[in-house]
């Protein structure tokens, strides 16, 4: 079988041909039909991500397949069950070995396309708008790189849970995109004082960051009174400073979101969102934004697309 593996640190990630792995017990191993790609593939092929496995190891966080074989005491899901996993690693090769406990059925009416690229961007802004933030209709929500991959997502459900959205994206095409997704306010931080037109709308409740860097500091100070503010993530390269004076003098709350680190320690987290996401998608309430769906012998230049950021919502590879 073919799969994309980082075969060292900082260098591209090559085509390799593998051996098809068998299921261990508890596993099993899906024909892998889709993988969603996310900017943590990136981190990874740098070796800056906190969850980097060690060289060699195939590229792929999230992944839709289907079961075929079950490892030694397995009892399910059963051979032919389309699911989708959240693996971690090992979604872009054409098959994989997974715990089976990761494996989520998927009904009928879901789409492999839109399930490959649904965990982990809807499943982030799930956990950190409702588990974390506990954002409440009515309040006001300002999302930064609101037409990214996760960004997108926490401007449609924000939305949905009944908040006025403040969208910040880089140009009128991602900020079209954003409005599409129900954002209420655009601000483009490259020729807008985004500190200053926030404040404007009346200061944001809840902040919702995938960005970092200097974006960060200037929704802090544009956060009211009791203002919690997620931090999801550092597209801009730079992990900002904290005011911990500041914080206090505004009641501020700055909370981390690793998404993933719950199937570690509280997985009933993931497993609840995910229910909860899924029903959403099935009574229409959800529009995933598939930007580009890529074929697997091209995935390299998917991961480009992430890293010059062409894309908007998610790339999806097929196999």
């Amino acid at each position: 079988m073919q799969a994309l593996q980082v075969t060292q640190l900082g260098q591209s990630p090559c085509m390799n041909t593998l051996e098809i792995p068998q299921p261990a017990t508890g596993q099993v191993r899906l024909k892998i039909l889709a993988c969603g790609l996310n900017f943590a593939d990136l981190l990874m092929i740098k070796g800056t991500y906190q969850d980097t496995p060690t060289v060699p190891f195939t590229l792929g966080l999230e992944l839709v397949g289907i079961v075929e074989a079950l490892g030694p005491e397995t009892s399910g899901p059963a051979i032919g069950t389309r699911v989708a996993v959240y693996s971690g690693q090992g979604g872009l090769a054409q098959y994989g070995c997974f715990d089976a406990t990761r494996c989520l059925p998927l009904p009928d009416g879901v789409p492999t396309i839109e399930a490959a690229g649904f965990q982990i961007a809807y499943g982030t802004s799930h956990v950190a708008l409702d588990c974390k933030a506990r954002l409440q209709s009515g309040e006001t929500l300002l999302v930064l790189g609101a037409a990214g991959g996760v960004g997108l997502t926490a401007v449609e459900l924000g939305k949905l849970m009944g908040a006025k959205v403040i969208a910040a994206a880089r140009g009128q095409k991602r900020l079209d995109i954003a409005a599409a997704a129900g954002a209420d306010h655009l601000i483009d931080p490259e020729t807008t004082d985004l500190r200053e037109a926030v404040k404007a709308l009346g200061g944001a409740d809840v902040v919702y960051d995938p960005v970092g860097g200097d974006q960060f500091a200037a929704a802090f100070r544009a956060c009211n009174p009791d203002g919690r503010m997620v931090v999801i993530g550092f597209a801009s390269g730079t992990v900002p400073p904290i005011a911990a004076n500041h914080m206090m003098v505004k009641n501020i709350t700055v909370q981390g979101v690793n998404w993933g680190g719950y199937m570690r320690f509280k997985p009933q987290v993931l497993t609840e969102s995910l229910r909860i996401l899924i029903d959403w998608y099935q009574a229409g309430r959800l529009k995933p934004h598939i930007s580009h769906i890529v074929p697997f012998e091209q995935a390299v230049e998917g991961l480009d697309l992430l890293r010059t950021r062409k894309s908007t919502g998610k790339v999806v590879i097929t196999l």
